[in-house]
């Protein structure tokens, strides 16, 4: 009895367990970085680890090379890999460099025998590809998720329990996003996230949903993170040369356009203001951008003409919200003869690709669209300039975004514009505070880990 008891309690306070396999740095691809190359025989060994590494680092590389030896250590089997739409071209390009061959399913009915398959979110959500199938799955830029809506992606991460191995790879998460960290560890198997949250944080009763952690609790909070996640900001930070990994400068430009303030609007009890609030919820905001729209778009065009002027031959990244700002920006782009390339949801993925290679093969001038559809993943940066035609509270969505031409590979200084009204101040101050916050906690997480 003592003995079972002893081992109830070492497994409750075991932090670094493995589920993979013993590699050598050898069988690693020697094609990949030392950086890379180390962070994959972690994760081999691993089994269940998340590569929480910066932009540009060759996280889809990491991906590949971890999945190729699980299985060729494991005997065999099926590997999958789960990405954003129009990642699977990334993914196609490092695996070609890598003599990997991948395959795009999307449904199970498209399985032919072992190897590396690669989908995207939709088709697992859907239920149109049975997860069971696989021995080893990895999650590309997993905060993705989050845009399909708390439920969804509480039941997605839990799907994946009879899958042997099991990895993400996103770009470094705030480490104050404690619910999207615990949910990874519960995918990954590492802690069950009822007991991860009752084991390190306390309710805050002042704001729903709300974490905080325990004090006594920080220190060991973060060293179990670190047991199980990699958080990696420069090659530096795993004691290799970082020469070639410094950013260039980037510059985030505000532009604001004003709008006539005045209210009209009587709510339901028949009371009316003089001024439209400028302190905005999440309802309001959408409806603002609405009211601004016009404005907006001619400030933008402002911003491409005076681009093109500097450079005819640079290409820009105009990205929207609204269905109704993408038809805006086509509209006034074509007034001025400029070719884009405008991808939207309701289009076929194959089309969706064919797009993204048109605008990367540098056949057209303009790249439109959502950050929410392409602001994961995707290797943008052979242009500099990127317009935010409108802004919202989705801080991850405008940093996943602004990191699309900003990351390392970039050899020109950047500049994102961000397209506000008068009437959205609030907005961008909270999105200001949110950058300075994770800029803070994100270098507070590396010198932690090391």
């Amino acid at each position: 009895m003592t003995d079972t008891y002893t081992e109830f309690l070492e497994a409750k306070v075991a932090f670094d367990r493995t589920y993979g396999h013993a590699i050598s740095p050898d069988e690693v691809h020697p094609a990949l970085f030392p950086h890379q190359r180390d962070l994959v025989v972690w994760a081999v060994n691993g089994g269940r680890r998340a590569l929480f590494a910066a932009f540009g680092l060759g996280k889809t590389f990491m991906q590949l090379e971890t999945l190729r030896l699980t299985l060729a250590h494991h005997g065999g089997g099926k590997a999958l890999i789960i990405c954003p739409l129009g990642v699977r071209i990334e993914f196609a390009a490092d695996a070609k460099k890598l003599g990997i061959e991948t395959r795009f399913v999307r449904r199970t009915s498209d399985l032919d025998g072992d190897g590396i398959y690669i989908t995207n979110y939709e088709s697992v959500r859907d239920g149109r590809l049975d997860v069971d199938e696989f021995t080893a799955v990895s999650l590309d830029e997993a905060s993705i998720l989050r845009s399909f809506g708390s439920k969804t992606y509480q039941t997605f991460l839990a799907s994946f329990g009879a899958v042997p191995y099991r990895f993400v790879a996103t770009a470094t998460p705030s480490p104050n996003r404690y619910k999207e960290l615990i949910h990874y560890a519960g995918f990954l198997g590492v802690m069950d996230t009822g007991q991860a949250l009752t084991r390190f944080f306390q309710r805050d009763s002042t704001k729903a949903n709300n974490l905080t952690l325990y004090p006594h609790k920080e220190r060991e909070f973060y060293l179990w993170l670190a047991s199980w996640a990699a958080f990696v900001q420069s090659p530096a930070d795993l004691g290799h040369d970082a020469t070639g990994y410094d950013l260039p400068e980037r510059r985030i430009l505000t532009h604001e356009v004003v709008v006539d303030m005045t209210d009209d609007h009587v709510d339901r009890d028949g009371q009316g203001g003089l001024f439209r609030n400028a302190a905005l919820g999440l309802k309001e905001a959408a409806a603002e951008k609405r009211l601004s729209m016009d404005a907006r778009i001619v400030q933008m065009m402002t911003i491409v003409r005076a681009q093109r002027a500097a450079d005819l031959a640079d290409q820009i990244i105009l990205w929207c919200d609204l269905n109704d700002e993408q038809d805006a920006i086509e509209r006034a782009l074509a007034a001025d003869g400029l070719s884009y390339s405008s991808v939207r949801g309701s289009l076929d993925p194959d089309e969706v690709e064919r797009r993204l290679a048109q605008w990367k093969a540098g056949e057209t001038y303009a790249l439109i669209g959502k950050p929410v559809m392409l602001g994961q993943g995707m290797n943008l940066q052979q242009c500099n300039t990127a317009v935010f035609v409108g802004v919202t509270y989705s801080f991850n969505n405008i940093i996943q975004a602004v990191h699309r031409i900003h990351r390392f590979g970039q050899t020109r200084p950047t500049t994102t514009h961000l397209i506000h009204a008068n009437t959205e101040t609030e907005v961008i101050a909270t999105i200001r505070e949110k950058w300075a916050r994770h800029d803070d906690l994100g270098q507070t997480m590396t010198n932690i880990i090391r």
